[in-house]
């Protein structure tokens, strides 16, 4: 193999391959990152079994050819290169290096004991093309109330399913759900992709992708962002009955500025470090405010308020950092804030007609 490309395109597309390449196996090849031809690009690719990562970049082929190289010394050998053409060329299972005075052999091994990637029959699989930004932000509003609790697989990942006629994604903790409301579809699926998969997507996808691709078959997912695919494979198991827990109703509803109520809970959280992050929430409807109280024992007390219109008098205790990660993905000016007594589930959301999100947080016992 002998191929000359420009350095910013390597090492762009060898940073995605080694986050995905696997130190921690007994597999020494999932080591390595697979450099192979294909037609007038060269492929970089890596898999730790779960995750497969491959893209393609623009090349000028001398000799066709693959090899595999330890992800880590190639990755940020390439990356420190300055920014002008490489020539990577393969001899005996040794890759030469050559770009503006450096000149650096890296032993590699075989490309025939890289495993196999993963394929999907795109005939059957069921199929979404994606705006980057709606995909970015549906994963970033529900990521964050998946668990990381290794002992309910089910709930590792975010949770994509079709429900009247559109494409959801839900993830629950226990302590907090989120559901966002993604795409119309007439297809039928049901899904939960690991959050390790759904975070490289954030990370690869960027403003020069016009839409992305989503596949499923029965155990896989693939994302395709122009020439850089991501595959996965999916979690087993059925994901839990959530829409049974959003209230329908609420005694209290609290419209309220995201950018005040944002301020005054950052505020109360430095004062609930102490007590595992407990603030209660109070509302007036004759003052219309909105304040938060926490207590810090050794240290003192902070009560912040805010004007809102409120509905109804009412009071609960909630954890400060939930409340603080769901206001920072609500995409409004504007919150409405529900919740009935100190016991039901709270429910946030924007003030739009027909929001496309919902953040659920479990109240604390006070």
């Amino acid at each position: 193999m002998e191929l000359t490309v420009t350095q910013e395109n390597l090492a762009r597309a060898l940073a995605s391959a080694s986050r995905v390449a696997s130190s921690k196996t007994q597999l020494p090849i999932l080591n390595n990152i697979l450099l192979r031809t294909d037609g007038h690009r060269l492929m970089i690719a890596a898999t730790n079994l779960e995750i497969a990562t491959s893209q393609l970049i623009g090349a000028k082929i001398i000799n066709e050819g693959a090899i595999t190289i330890p992800a880590r010394l190639i990755t940020e050998f390439v990356g420190n290169l300055p920014k002008t053409t490489v020539t990577l060329k393969v001899e005996d299972n040794h890759l030469h290096i050559t770009a503006d005075g450096y000149n650096s052999t890296i032993n590699g091994a075989v490309a025939d004991d890289f495993p196999e990637l993963p394929t999907i029959n795109e005939k059957t699989a069921v199929s979404y093309a994606i705006a980057p930004a709606n995909l970015k932000q549906a994963i970033t509003q529900t990521i964050l109330t998946a668990s990381g609790d290794a002992t309910r697989p089910v709930l590792t990942g975010v949770y994509w399913h079709s429900h009247d006629g559109a494409l959801y994604l839900a993830a629950t903790d226990g302590y907090r759900l989120s559901e966002k409301r993604l795409v119309e579809t007439k297809s039928d699926v049901a899904a939960i992709i690991p959050t390790s998969t759904l975070q490289e997507v954030l990370r690869v996808a960027n403003d020069d992708i016009a839409e992305i691709e989503v596949l499923f078959d029965e155990s896989q997912v693939r994302f395709r962002l122009n020439d850089a695919e991501i595959t996965s494979r999916l979690i087993d198991g059925n994901f839990p009955d959530y829409r049974q827990l959003i209230p329908a109703t609420s005694e209290s509803a609290v419209t309220v500025a995201r950018a005040d109520f944002m301020q005054i809970a950052k505020v109360a959280g430095l004062f609930a470090r102490e007590s595992g992050g407990s603030i209660t929430v109070t509302v007036d409807a004759d003052k219309g405010l909105l304040s938060l109280h926490s207590v810090a024992s050794e240290l003192g007390e902070n009560t912040s308020e805010t004007p809102a219109t409120v509905t109804a008098d009412g009071q609960v205790t909630l954890n400060s950092r939930y409340l603080i990660e769901a206001l920072n993905v609500i995409d409004s000016e504007t919150i409405i804030f529900r919740f009935s007594g100190k016991l039901a589930p709270c429910v946030l959301s924007s003030d739009q007609e027909k929001s496309d999100y919902k953040h659920i947080i479990m109240p604390m016992k006070s």
